[in-house]
């Protein structure tokens, strides 16, 4: 039994160098963490990536509007009573007043309209590399590998979360994202079959997280709360048979 425990150790060491070495640096976790309750547990450490890179990607105008809503919730947990946002985009639809239905006061969150992709991308380097600037949110359709790696060392200094709406990427290829998310609008939850909008409903794919889980919720943003329902988790077999070689 004491060897076991010793593997374990030595496994979950080996884990965290693993995860230093790839840009994930673990954070200070508090008693109730970020307050996403379960969607939190298929993150390294059951710890949300905080100082890293996630791209949530759209492929039609309503999974855009849905990943909007999500990361409006997303950003009321991130910065809670203090911080401040800055979200980069190349056109206006987004409605600033909205983002009070998440708790968001819009005064906590700098717009910027910026045209031209190569643009976008230098604003959203020097946004990351800013300490008192919380979360930069950028609108950016294309971003390569040596682009992302280039981000992910400036967050891993500045410690400042980057997400990254990429709507109808040409190319999906490989990045240094730590998460890449694919948000899907659901019918809206009506409570008591009472008349009028109900809550919002998205369901939130994993599809690429380092060292965790891909998995699938349902989540209900209702009076603050983020209710999580888990529809898919992500099975990681390790096969004892040996492979012949030669």
């Amino acid at each position: 039994m004491k060897k076991s425990g010793e593997k374990s150790i030595c496994i979950a060491e080996l884990q965290n160098q693993i995860l230093q070495w790839q840009g994930f640096k673990q954070v200070e976790r508090k008693h109730d963490g970020l307050g996403l309750g379960e969607l939190e547990q298929a993150f390294p450490g059951n710890v949300f990536p905080v100082g890293a890179l996630h791209e949530f990607i759209c492929g039609n105008k309503e999974e855009e509007a849905a990943s909007s809503g999500f990361l409006g919730s997303l950003l009321s947990f991130l910065i809670q009573k203090d911080g401040v946002v800055l979200w980069i985009s190349g056109s206006d639809q987004l409605f600033a007043p909205a983002m009070t239905s998440f708790g968001l006061e819009p005064d906590r969150i700098i717009f910027v309209q910026i045209q031209k992709q190569k643009d976008l991308l230098w604003a959203l380097e020097e946004g990351l590399k800013c300490t008192a600037v919380k979360v930069v949110v950028a609108e950016i359709q294309e971003i390569n590998f040596v682009q992302s790696r280039r981000l992910q060392l400036v967050v891993e200094k500045s410690q400042v979360t980057g997400l990254l709406l990429r709507f109808q990427p040409r190319v999906l290829g490989a990045t240094t994202c730590a998460v890449r998310w694919h948000i899907r609008p659901r019918p809206s939850y009506v409570q008591d079959n009472m008349p009028g909008v109900g809550f919002p409903v998205w369901e939130a794919e994993l599809l690429k997280v380092k060292n965790g889980q891909p998995s699938r919720w349902q989540l209900i943003w209702k009076q603050g709360n983020l209710l999580v329902e888990q529809l898919y988790k992500a099975k990681v077999s390790v096969s004892t048979d040996k492979r012949k070689v030669g």
